[in-house]
């Protein structure tokens, strides 16, 4: 069974490895200091909103990673999800859209005008599973 909770501070370290693992699939070297300062600043500012999903025992499964920015236009607030990362023993058992719904969800609850996903050209599993959601391809 997995659970998803909005992370909070005390969740960084529970969060940085995943967020570096996440770093290393997109070509960056191992590095979990930045990892952990990036995140803990991130949370300790509130600069972003982050899920993490954890497995029966606890253990940190995924996360999302989520950016506030504006829309001038329409003078509202949007989000940029920027981060997705499931653990590889966690992949399969539908973490990854658990994580995106509860960052819909969130985005919807903060009366936000869109959610915007964000992915590299190349991360076709990603852009599946995107579509597969229903979400449309700018």
């Amino acid at each position: 069974m997995i659970s998803i909770r909005q992370a909070q501070l005390t969740d960084a370290d529970a969060v940085a490895p995943l967020f570096d693992a996440y770093r290393q699939f997109y070509g960056k070297p191992a590095d979990p200091g930045t990892a952990a300062r990036f995140i803990t600043e991130r949370l300790a500012n509130g600069e972003s909103t982050i899920f993490l999903a954890t497995g029966t025992a606890g253990e940190p499964a995924g996360i999302v990673q989520l950016y506030p920015t504006f829309s001038s236009v329409s003078a509202a607030r949007t989000y940029i999800l920027n981060d997705l990362f499931v653990a590889p023993e966690a992949r399969g058992g539908a973490v990854a859209r658990r994580l995106i719904d509860a960052a819909a969800e969130f985005a919807r609850d903060q009366g936000a005008l869109r959610l915007t996903l964000s992915t590299a050209k190349t991360n076709n599993a990603a852009q599946a599973l995107y579509e597969s959601g229903g979400w449309i391809r700018d």
